[in-house]
């Protein structure tokens, strides 16, 4: 069996350290040292939701498990420590990965492709989870994609020149947004509020959106929750299981080629929650329409208000068994950690 230690680059992190100890650290990490304005206090509330979404990755990373891996207790690291993952003592036969998300590696700037060839060179396999565009729009793709043994990347085509520049050997993915719940984190709610819970952000507030709100205020009245302003804490997730339903925009990009067949996480940590998942088909969606044909997501029509009621009374109805078949596959193949560790397996 493969022994296989993780190490998650986060840029909210500092020296190399082991993930349980940073996860211990984070509630009280001083972010006026990590922002632009320290004084900000948006900017901070921002910095701090952030932070710790990315520190529920590691998490989630820390957790992984696969039948063909053993995997040895996880690493984190930001910018200060990631040569030293290249020097790190190894156990017997470990096999060591660096895991980079988003636009992260563009942290490392102009040397972004060297650090990411040294450790190539010093037999660190690196996995890049890139949940958008990073192909077409992260100025160092083409210098780290040489070094890549993993990518996952979203359901529109790779840019040509980063797509000739992967190693014949690299395993590709397309996966865009999954929800960063680590298997079972959520429990299962088996009598929630018979209750829908908007799921949305200050961004996605368009004309079109505050339409449907007030529309649904009006149709299920206090049977409708909104949240608009994108401020749940990270670790507050986990208590809208109290809610029977979700309903997730997709994201304000949901309009561009990239988003086409792309979504925000809102639908996936809301099925890992046990809730309905309710989403838009503003546009066609491979993944989003795959789940709502088996039966594990409830689609309406873009623009049409009869079609939202329809989509959100049918999820209302739906029983405990119906729910519970969308908790156990949203944990079991719609968490980072599952995607990763299956992408693992097969380099």
């Amino acid at each position: 069996m493969r022994r296989v230690r993780v190490c998650y680059f986060d840029q909210w992190a500092s020296g190399l350290e082991d993930v349980p100890g940073y996860l211990a650290r984070v509630p009280g990490l001083d972010l006026r040292q990590l922002v632009a304005r320290k004084d900000d206090v948006e900017l901070l509330r921002k910095a701090r939701l952030d932070c710790d979404w990315y520190a529920a990755n590691a998490r989630c990373f820390a957790t992984m498990k696969h039948p063909d891996i053993e995997f040895l207790p996880a690493w984190i690291t930001g910018k200060t420590g990631v040569l030293d993952l290249a020097k790190a003592p190894r156990e017997p036969a470990e096999e060591r990965w660096f895991i980079t998300m988003a636009h992260q590696p563009q942290q490392l700037g102009d040397i972004a492709g060297k650090v990411f060839g040294l450790l190539a060179k010093t037999g660190v396999r690196h996995c890049f989870y890139a949940f958008d565009e990073a192909s077409r729009f992260m100025p160092c793709f083409n210098e780290i994609a040489p070094h890549l043994d993993v990518l996952i990347h979203d359901e529109a085509p790779l840019a040509e020149a980063g797509r000739a520049r992967l190693k014949a050997g690299c395993v590709s993915r397309h996966r865009s947004w999954v929800a960063n719940f680590a298997p079972g984190e959520a429990a299962f709610n088996e009598t929630p509020e018979e209750k829908i819970y908007f799921l949305g952000s200050q961004l996605g507030l368009t004309p079109h959106r505050q339409r449907q709100l007030n529309f649904l205020r009006k149709k299920f009245k206090d049977r409708f929750v909104a949240s608009h302003d994108h401020t749940t804490p990270v670790d507050a997730r986990r208590e809208l299981n109290r809610y029977k339903v979700g309903l997730c925009p997709e994201g304000r990009k949901f309009a561009t080629p990239a988003m086409s067949a792309s979504h925000t996480d809102r639908p996936f940590w809301s099925g890992c929650l046990g809730m309905v998942p309710v989403s838009e088909n503003s546009q066609g969606g491979g993944r989003l329409e795959d789940l709502h044909a088996a039966g594990l997501i409830v689609r309406y029509e873009h623009g049409d208000l009869e079609s939202l009621t329809e989509a959100c009374e049918r999820a209302l109805t739906l029983d405990t068994a119906a729910r519970r078949r969308i908790y156990e596959h949203f944990n079991s193949h719609e968490t980072v950690g599952s995607v990763v560790a299956k992408s693992l397996a097969a380099a």
